[in-house]
């Protein structure tokens, strides 16, 4: 019985022994390799094949298989670098580049550490591009350093089975004084961009202003021209008709002078008139008034030593001034005058 129990035992671990080496063996054989996943096999040290996506099987405790690499993209962020700029001048620079592993065997028998090896490759391909800049440059030219960074990553790595994406710069910091004398150079642009714009305004606002002066000058001249048109128009229009007036209604030598002496007073007329000169015509008019007179008195003598009546022998002259009447309209002319003026005289002198 005591045999019995020791075999028993015996059996039962052998058995348990089995179990766990077909377990185990089962276990090294088959592979379950996730998506976007990749895996290389090692058989006897060498390598022997990727495995793919899915259920794999393998050859236990012949073939080893390596960790698995991610085949998705991967975005790394590296720390600042510092950079000295064409100019001399220190800057701070923290890059970004997104890579994919696009051949597992590459990565993992063509370099030990390709993460490591994209961060030293970024930072040294970096300082080269960036220091064929000056600073400005440098800041303002992000995306054709950008550019020159993935192209030389890009070829770097295509030996190493890994694709470069993108290589975007997150920051360029530079020095604390150069930042103020930035700011301080923003700030006085700002400032000139201002007085610019407002001096253009001022101009502006000038010129619409003196065109609408112009326009409204203009149009002014124009208006005036147009009334002095008119007004001339309508003055020679009543001087034709005046003129045919006159001469539709014949008037005698006698009307005239009498009109004439009735105007010649006007011309003394006004505060400011201290010497006018007498027209010359003065003596022709009187001549014609007196002769006028002296037409009609004959005529009366005449009538009345013929026994007609004066009122028959002419026509009754109209009211015309006596002797004394040229005196007396002209006498306000002469007052207005100076007394020690050599000109001061009457039509009655």
């Amino acid at each position: 019985m005591n045999d019995f129990s020791v075999g028993s035992v015996i059996a039962i671990i052998v058995v348990v022994i089995v179990v766990i080496f077909v377990i185990t063996t089962l276990a090294k054989a088959i592979r379950i390799i996730p998506q976007a996943s990749a895996g290389v096999v090692e058989r006897l040290g060498k390598y022997h094949k990727t495995l793919t996506p899915g259920l794999n099987l393998l050859v236990p405790f012949i073939d080893r298989l390596r960790p698995l690499i991610d085949l998705r993209e991967q975005v790394v962020s590296f720390p600042p670098q510092p950079v000295i700029t064409e100019d001399n001048l220190v800057v701070s620079i923290d890059t970004v580049v997104f890579f994919q592993v696009t051949d597992a065997r590459a990565a993992t028998y063509e370099i030990a550490n390709y993460l490591g090896a994209v961060e030293q490759l970024a930072t040294t391909t970096l300082r080269n591009v960036v220091g064929g800049l000056n600073l400005e440059e440098a800041l303002t030219s992000r995306d054709e350093i950008n550019s020159k960074l993935r192209i030389v990553l890009d070829e770097a790595t295509g030996k190493w089975g890994i694709r470069v994406g993108r290589v975007e710069l997150k920051a360029i910091d530079p020095p604390l004084s150069i930042q103020d004398s930035m700011e301080k150079q923003m700030r006085a642009e700002r400032e000139r961009r201002a007085v610019i714009l407002t001096a253009e305004g001022t101009k502006q606002s000038a010129i619409l202003s003196a065109e609408g002066h112009r326009q409204s000058a203009i149009l002014s001249a124009e208006g005036d021209a147009k009334a002095a048109v008119l007004r001339a128009e309508g003055e020679a229009s009543a001087i034709t008709t005046v003129f045919d007036a006159i001469h539709r209604g014949k008037p005698d030598q006698m009307l005239l002078a009498y009109q004439y002496l009735q105007t010649l007073p006007k011309l003394a007329e006004g505060s400011a008139n201290k010497l006018w000169v007498i027209p010359s015509e003065l003596t022709e008019a009187l001549k014609g008034i007196g002769q006028a007179f002296g037409d009609r008195g004959a005529a009366m003598a005449a009538a009345a030593s013929a026994g007609v009546p004066a009122a028959s022998a002419a026509p009754a002259a109209p009211a015309a001034p006596t002797a004394s009447a040229p005196a007396a309209s002209a006498a306000p002319l002469a007052s207005s005058a100076p007394e020690s003026s050599p000109a001061e005289t009457t039509p009655g002198a």
